[in-house]
Parts: structure tokens; C-alpha cells; sequence
């Protein structure tokens, strides 16, 4: 029994053909594609934007982590309204904000300008990626069918945030730093135009109240924790400031705990989490983002600064990064629903450890031969993450809590991605003053370090959550929840 309305508010691959069930993919990928690309298009355009507003680091880290912040703060509240108020309606809205916040991105004045248009433009895409994920999770209920779909889901997320070095660089090479948001212009229209055509509305039957508190307390935890790390090396690691905004975030981790044990309809449902892999999911999730927004953010500092290379130039060199990551997932995918997440996961972490090894030994006169083999052996990495945590969230969870569980699973994704750019950005941030890129080289050789960290915690998490004890968890997770929701359409 589901919690989905029936006929085209729930369902949808019950009534929908083949080809119709593709378009509905297609469709949703548009929409990824714009968001994951926009996380990392602006990376190469980092030293052009900084040149243009004479920026800091600590400037340019807010114009990448500003957008992923308030992703992670939105993406639970918009899963759950989309399940209470449609999931086409929400994902319509979005790309309509998105739209907007891109346009005014590239008309931004100032870089406090450029920060807050790219927040807004993050308030669009937290109503596109788990709305997405929900949406082809209803539409795809067979299990290997699904299995496959988010393989092609997570390939265009994964050759989306690889690409968007690649094409930023002929963008700022060519036209200018701003040409890098006109390209989301035509795509979110085109997306907005289909999705009104061909994406049918489904959402849950049980209406789900906002947990405003639940909601608040998540963007104090975020914020208090970005501001503190990316801050951290002006006011100094120990200074007051710094220990104080990360005792506010711990004191809010804290209270958010307790609060959503007790609110009845919570934001995030802590029972989600006594299932082992999809808790390990969502650390996986965490830590394999990290590794890659530490991985473009440090490398389009030592490509372009160290290196000397143009942003097109620096852009080609991650093509072996991004090859891997295009033609990985679906065969990760189709791996995940033939086998299981075992295998996948094993060979994540091995890669991106293996690819972040290899690059804390980098210099001035590291051969690009030996570079093209790290970002190859990452993105082989990383591309077979990606399916197996998305299949986790949502796998043995209540349909009608779709968009919730795949929502935590993007958050952590975003959360990953914001804490990689704030640390490795705090690590070398204390050394960009030297006038010597072969210091600049040996201070970013920490960062690696950590990113290689983050590869070993994918690949000791990912066997850990595919165990046999972790799957009957996620059985007593699953059994413990569904009644509850079954009862609640009963009622």
C-alpha cells in the first residue's frame, strides 16, 4: 500500500509508458544539470571574479559556499513541501528562482552582490535536486529500473560538476567571467516548458507540517560552522570570535538532536538513521563531496596560480576527471542493482584516496602526465559513489517520505561540499601571501592530506553499511516506519 494520491498525483509508472517514464528522466536531469554544474562552474572563475572586485580568499570561498550553504539548509524543507504540496509544482517553482537568481548573477555589481544573487539562485536549486530525486523515484518503482535511472541520474550530476571547470574556462577565456550564468538561462526555461508538459504531479496523501524550529536550528548549525572555518585564519583558530561561532554551531547540533526526537512531524527523522546504510549513506555523502569540492577548489588554485595556466587551460586539464565521472555512474548504477553497493563503494573510496595520494606530492614541475593519472584514478573514484549513496536514502523507505530521505542524502551532499571548500580554503588561506607558487604548492599539500582522509572514511563506511547486520537494520528501520505512514492514510 502507498501513500501516494492516486492516478497522476502518485504512481506515475503505472500509468505511464516507457518512453513517457525516459522523458520524465531527461527532464530531471535537466534540472541537475544546471544546479551541480553552477557548484563548480564558478570555480574556475575564481581568480577572474577576484581580480574583477579585488577579493580575498576568504571572498572567494563565501562566492562557492554561499550557494552550497544555503543549499544544504533548504533542501529538507523543500523535499518535504514538495510531498505536501506536489513535487512538479515545487520543481516548477525552483527553476523559475533559479532562472531569476542566474540572471541577476551575471548583472552583480559587487562580490556582496554576487553572494547574495547566488544565494537566491540557491534557494531555486533546493527545490530541484530532491524534488528531482522524489520524482523519479515514483516514477521508477521497479527496482532494477530505478537502479539504472539514477545511475544516468547521478552521471549527469557527477560529468555536470567535472564538466563545469571545462566549460567555465572557455566561458571566462572567451567572454568573461559573467557568461558563466547566461548558460542556465535557456536550459532552466526549456526544463520549466517540459516539466509543465510531461512531468505529472504526485505528492504524499499525509500532509507533513513545517518544522520551522527543526528548519532554523539546521541554518544556525550550518552557517555558525562555514563562517567559523572559513574565518577561522583572519581572527585566528583560537581567538574568541572563532571559538565562540563554533561553540554557537556545537550548542545548535545539540539542540536540534533533542528537538526533533520530540516534534512529532520533525525535519529530519532521526528514525531514518538506525538504518546502517542509509546512516552511512549520508556520511558517505559527506565525505566523498568533501573530497570533490576540495579537489576543484585547490585545483583551480594550483592550475591557474602555480601552474600559470589560463582558465581554459586549467579547465582541459580536469577532462580525465571528468571523462571518468560521465561514463562511471550508469555503470555503477546498473552494478548497485545487480549486486549491491558493496563493490561500488570499495572501488569509491579506493579511488579517491588513491587520486589525493598521488597529489600531496605535487610541485612546480609536476609532470601533467602524472596529474591527468590523479584526476583519472579520482573521477573513476568518485563516479562510482555517487549511485550507491542515492540508491541507500531511498531504499526500504516509505514512498510517501521519498522527498525527505533522498533530500537528507543531497543536504549531506551539499554539507560535503561546503566543509571541503571551508577547510582545505583555511589550510592554505595563511600561505596565499607568499610571492613563490612552489611555497604556494607545498602549503596546499595539507589540504590533500585531508581529502585523501575523506577517500579512506568512503571506503571503511562503505563496507561497514553494506554488512549483513547493516541491511537487517535497514529491514527493522523500514518495518518500524512503513506501518506508522499506513496507519496515518487509514486514519
Amino acid at each position: 500500500m502507498s501513500l501516494e494520491v492516486p492516478g497522476t498525483t502518485g504512481d506515475a509508472s503505472g500509468e505511464l509508458s516507457r518512453s513517457r517514464r525516459i522523458g520524465v528522466l531527461f527532464i530531471c536531469s535537466m534540472s541537475v544539470l544546471i544546479v551541480s554544474l553552477d557548484i563548480t562552474i564558478v570555480n574556475i572563475a575564481l581568480p577572474s571574479i577576484g581580480r574583477d572586485f579585488h577579493a580575498s580568499l576568504s571572498g572567494l570561498q563565501w562566492t562557492i559556499d554561499a550557494y552550497t550553504l544555503v543549499l544544504a539548509s533548504l533542501l529538507m524543507l523543500s523535499g518535504s513541501t514538495a510531498d505536501r504540496l506536489g513535487r512538479r509544482r515545487t520543481f516548477i517553482v525552483g527553476l523559475s528562482i533559479f532562472v531569476v537568481g542566474s540572471l541577476l548573477c551575471s548583472l552583480a555589481p559587487s562580490l556582496g552582490a554576487l553572494v547574495v544573487f547566488r544565494m537566491l539562485q540557491a534557494v531555486g536549486g533546493s527545490m530541484l535536486n530532491p524534488v528531482a530525486m522524489s520524482i523519479i523515484t515514483n516514477t521508477f518503482t521497479d527496482m532494477k529500473e530505478r537502479a539504472q535511472a539514477i545511475g544516468i541520474w547521478a552521471a549527469v550530476v557527477g560529468v555536470s560538476m567535472a564538466l563545469g571547470p571545462v566549460v567555465g574556462g572557455v566561458l571566462v577565456d572567451s567572454v568573461g567571467w559573467r557568461s558563466i550564468f547566461w548558460i542556465n538561462i535557456p536550459v532552466g526555461v526549456a526544463a520549466m516548458v517540459l516539466a509543465m508538459r510531461y512531468v505529472p504531479e504526485s505528492k504524499s496523501l499525509v500532509a507533513r507540517r513545517v518544522d520551522i524550529r527543526g528548519q532554523s536550528l539546521v541554518i544556525i548549525v550550518l552557517a555558525t560552522l562555514t563562517f567559523g572555518i572559513i574565518q577561522a585564519p583572519s581572527y585566528g583558530w583560537t581567538s574568541a570570535t572563532t571559538l565562540g561561532v563554533l561553540g554557537v554551531s556545537l550548542v545548535a547540533v545539540v539542540a536540534l538532536i533533542l528537538w526533533e526526537h520530540r516534534v512529532f512531524e520533525p525535519l529530519i527523522d532521526m528514525r531514518f538513521f538506525r538504518s546502517a546504510p542509509f546512516s552511512t549513506a549520508t556520511l558517505i555523502a559527506v565525505t566523498s563531496f568533501a573530497a570533490l569540492g576540495g579537489f576543484l577548489f585547490l585545483n583551480t588554485l594550483y592550475l591557474q596560480d602555480v601552474r600559470g595556466l589560463s582558465p581554459v587551460g586549467a579547465g582541459l586539464d580536469t577532462l580525465p576527471m571528468a571523462a571518468m565521472t560521465f561514463f562511471i555512474p550508469p555503470f555503477s548504477g546498473w552494478v548497485v542493482g545487480h549486486k549491491g553497493a558493496r563493490i561500488p563503494l570499495a572501488i569509491g573510496g579506493l579511488g579517491i584516496l588513491g587520486g589525493c595520494v598521488v597529489l600531496t606530492r605535487v610541485s612546480v614541475t609536476t609532470p601533467f602526465t602524472l596529474l591527468f593519472v590523479a584526476y583519472a584514478v579520482f573521477g573513476i573514484g568518485f563516479g562510482f559513489v555517487n549511485a550507491p549513496i542515492t540508491s541507500a536514502a531511498v531504499s526500504g523507505m516509505p514512498r510517501a517520505q521519498a522527498g525527505v530521505a533522498s533530500a537528507i542524502a543531497s543536504t549531506s551532499r551539499q554539507i560535503g561540499s561546503t566543509l571541503g571548500v571551508a577547510v582545505v580554503g583555511a589550510l592554505v588561506s595563511s600561505k596565499l601571501g607568499m610571492s613563490s607558487p612552489h611555497a604556494f604548492a607545498m602549503a596546499m599539500r595539507a589540504g590533500w592530506w585531508v581529502l585523501a582522509g575523506c577517500g579512506t572514511a568512503v571506503l571503511v563506511l562503505g563496507l561497514a553499511g553494506t554488512t549483513k547486520w547493516a541491511y537487517v537494520t535497514a529491514t527493522h528501520t523500514a518495518n518500524a516506519l512503513n506501518p506508522e505512514y499506513l496507519e496515518g492514510r487509514q486514519s
